[in-house]
């Protein structure tokens, strides 16, 4: 995705465009959530269940052709491994557009579906769940945007929230509590901001500061004394990074250092992955910092059996699509006809998914288990690794 430079500043020739798809699905801005209280469709487990999957196929946006074709694979990976469970997966195309995905919601209802995977777009997904919320029908979208979670939608993408949360516990527990937090003047680093904040609050440590910087090279060079003066003058022991290595950390981890934040004094936080390119863990910026994962045990069995039985390695969100089957299958297995309720899929043991345990909460977003990371000497050495199951460490 980039190359690691000499020189701080080539490091963001690419910075305004370097949005992922994974932002693209995850944080459109949108005016309502969906409505209805998640009852369920009733179900005969005893007969296959009929389950919709929406999925970008016929999409004309880069990439979203490949992510459909994986997503389904993933799902149908998921129905082949359900074991006592029969479920009938019918695959339908949105294009990437709401109004398709509404009408292919009101398709699969009309069709029999109990419940709804997909789709992948927070506009799309709000919009199918406004569409079916009157015939019961539950919504577990692809999405990791909070803002639409609610009612009758669930989002089965990994939230700013969980992620911020996990790393200011393991923070705090350590004696770092005192955050100096640095995001982006868009729409993806207002919600990172806003999660650091409100996780701080919940596990004791404090935010001393807070900088924003605009999503440009210039803001980003501007933004470093600014950070420099803010964490000297409020006596920060962290700083805490919504940034990604697609966008401003490869200059930050470079700039910030040189400008006499020490790594070996000041504790880096990102809410990011930072072993993603591996060519990030170079920076001298990341070393000794701290990020949060996914259990990647589970993550490659899963990318190796998807490479062996589909011939490329899967999408980094494809797995959502096999969790989202496997959630549904493990409740139609409990032989509840009740089973795919907001009860029934909030329930508090959660489900394992391709990368660990994970649940769904009753305001329509997530918890993951997700372990905490560092980088030393250019690898990736885990510090505390993700939980098994909800109650203990991590949780």
């Amino acid at each position: 995705m980039f190359a690691v430079l000499p020189t701080a500043r080539k490091v963001l020739a690419r910075l305004v465009a370097v949005l992922s798809i994974l932002w693209i699905a995850a944080c459109d801005p949108v005016g309502m959530t969906g409505q209805g209280g998640g009852d369920g469709q009733p179900i005969d487990p005893g007969s296959p269940v009929t389950v919709a999957l929406l999925v970008p196929h016929g999409s004309s946006a880069p990439g979203e052709a490949a992510l459909a074709r994986d997503l389904e694979a993933a799902a149908r990976m998921a129905v082949a491994d359900l074991s006592g469970v029969q479920i009938n997966l019918r695959v339908y195309g949105t294009a990437g557009q709401p109004a398709q995905a509404q009408q292919a919601a009101l398709n699969a209802v009309a069709d029999g579906a109990k419940i709804i995977i997909g789709p992948l777009h927070a506009e799309a997904a709000n919009a199918v769940a406004v569409a079916v919320a009157p015939k019961n029908v539950n919504v577990l979208a692809f999405s990791n945007n909070p803002t639409i979670a609610g009612g009758n939608l669930f989002i089965l993408g990994q939230t700013f929230d969980n992620t911020a949360d996990r790393l200011t516990r393991f923070a705090a527990r350590q004696g770092k509590k005192r955050i100096l937090t640095v995001y982006s003047n868009n729409l993806a680093g207002q919600l990172g901001q806003q999660a650091i904040a409100k996780a701080a609050a919940n596990s004791g440590a404090q935010i001393v500061a807070n900088v924003g910087y605009d999503f440009s090279q210039n803001g980003v060079v501007a933004a470093v004394p600014q950070i420099t003066a803010a964490a000297q003058t409020n006596s920060a022991d962290a700083i805490f990074l919504t940034a990604n290595s697609a966008g401003a950390l490869p200059l930050f981890a470079q700039m910030l250092p040189e400008n006499g934040l020490d790594p070996a004094m000041m504790q880096y936080i990102g809410l990011a992955r930072w072993d993603t390119p591996p060519q990030t863990l170079a920076l001298p910026g990341v070393q000794g910092g701290w990020f949060a994962m996914p259990d990647q045990g589970k993550a490659s069995r899963f990318q190796a059996r998807f490479a062996q039985t589909n011939g490329n390695q899967p999408h980094p969100i494809a797995g959502l699509a096999y969790d989202g089957v496997a959630a549904v299958g493990a409740l139609i297995k409990t032989g509840k006809r009740n089973a795919l309720s907001k009860s029934g899929l909030t329930q508090s043991a959660g489900f394992q998914g391709v990368d660990g345990v994970f649940r769904l909460r009753g305001d329509g977003t997530n918890q993951r288990g997700l372990a905490v990371a560092t980088v030393r000497g250019g690898k990736v050495v885990i510090l505390d690794p993700a939980p098994r199951g909800f109650g203990g460490a991590g949780s």
